[in-house]
């Protein structure tokens, strides 16, 4: 079902507060995109990973964009955005898979913080290095990767990059997080975000040099942090902030959880492929080895007997 926004929304159900997307359409313009947001999802996945606060911010933009990009593709699988670079920052990962589910990990070397100013921007944090997209349509298939260098503004900036140089799709993203604390539970990450595109029978020239894509520019570049993030705020009222000149349809607001794949019967052939003299070594002093998921924190504990290659 496909619903029209207008300043009256009566009789039409809104997208939830948080942890959905929401996908539209600007058909006059040529033009689609989605507005998604995360609460509990992004705060789940953070919990995992002792990061400093700029890290975090990062990585939760990740998880939403993976989710902006991931929901707009008819995948079986997976989507993948994976940040590999030279500064602090040096690894990031986050997956949207079919069916809404995001999960996200990053890695933090300390060793490399020494010099940072005291408000790191996002050049700071990550350094010199490269975006992935990775899709693998189906779980297991054939995997797809584009590859661009990291724009020192941002992940948007870069993934913006990644669509002017692999799809040929202009693209327009904004990505905006920060921390929440609620009493009794402590702190968490809201992050909030837009993607606005050209359909893809549109060029890149006959669309950026219009008119109309240089006024939706201008309109995204106006929105506020707090008008993403701020849950008291419907997606669609930001929509018709940004495009009451137009007409806005909107389909109806697809869930987001947060998912991972780790599972014992993952987690032990990993550990069967290295030598037992390795494995005894990593052992605790009760003969137990012990491994966690970087993704959701779960534990899994072998006994050394157990991880024995099968004869």
């Amino acid at each position: 079902m496909v619903s029209r926004v207008t300043d009256d929304l009566s009789g039409y159900t809104l997208a939830p507060p948080a942890d959905f997307v929401l996908p539209f359409d600007l058909p006059a313009l040529g033009l689609r995109g989605r507005v998604a947001r995360l609460d509990a999802v992004s705060s789940r996945a953070l919990s995992v990973h002792p990061l400093p606060e700029p890290a975090q911010r990062i990585l939760a933009e990740s998880l939403l964009l993976s989710a902006l990009l991931g929901s707009a593709i008819k995948l079986e699988g997976r989507l993948s955005v994976q940040l590999k670079g030279d500064g602090p920052l040096s690894m990031l990962v986050s997956d949207y898979f079919a069916g809404g589910g995001v999960r996200g990990y990053a890695r933090f070397d300390e060793r490399k913080a020494g010099n940072m100013p005291a408000k790191p921007g996002f050049g700071d944090m990550a350094g010199k290095g490269a975006l992935a997209i990775t899709i693998e349509m189906t779980p297991g298939g054939q995997a797809y990767q584009g590859l661009v260098p990291l724009d020192d503004e941002g992940l948007a900036r870069s993934a913006e990059g990644y669509f002017d140089q692999s799809e040929q799709l202009p693209t327009l993203i904004k990505l905006a997080a920060g921390p929440i604390y609620r009493a009794g539970e402590g702190q968490g990450w809201r992050v909030g975000g837009i993607m606005v595109q050209a359909v893809p029978e549109k060029t890149m020239g006959a669309i950026t040099e219009t008119d109309d894509w240089q006024r939706v520019k201008l309109f995204l570049d106006t929105l506020e942090a707090f008008e993403l993030l701020d849950t008291s705020l419907s997606a669609e009222a930001v929509l018709w902030r940004l495009f009451h000149e137009d007409e806005v349809r909107v389909q109806p607001a697809q869930p987001l959880h947060f998912q991972c794949t780790c599972n014992e019967n993952k987690v032990l052939p990993v550990l069967r492929t290295y030598p037992l003299s390795e494995l005894t070594e990593l052992a605790d002093a009760d003969g137990v080895v012990r491994t966690r998921c970087e993704f959701c924190g779960t534990e899994y504990a072998f006994a050394l007997d157990s991880l024995a290659k099968p004869e």
